[in-house]
């Protein structure tokens, strides 16, 4: 029987070593991010084209921010973005 529970390094530090840490914490956040803006446009029932008027963009645009794993993407946009829906974007630095 193992004592040890886990062996060797976690998958952070995993990612760390190969350098792809920043990437998929970026991709990790990004969905959390899309699927939060998808959710509440289908709570409001706002459609893409509404909300792209709405955000005076265009639907491309859009289609990018809601797209989870496109992670190029500006703070004026995700503001701009939350406004529209009625909420505040929020970012902050953790430990």
């Amino acid at each position: 029987m193992m004592r040890d529970k886990n062996i060797g390094s976690s998958f952070d530090e995993f990612l760390q070593e190969e350098g792809l840490l920043d990437e998929a914490n970026a991709v990790a956040i990004k969905r959390v991010i899309a699927w939060q803006i998808d959710q509440e446009m289908k709570a409001q029932k706002i459609t893409k084209s509404a909300m792209a008027k709405k955000m005076h963009t265009s639907r491309t645009a859009l289609n990018r921010l809601l797209d989870e794993t496109d992670t190029s993407l500006t703070l004026t946009t995700l503001s701009r973005a939350a406004t529209v829906l009625g909420k505040k974007f929020r970012i902050e630095l953790e430990n």
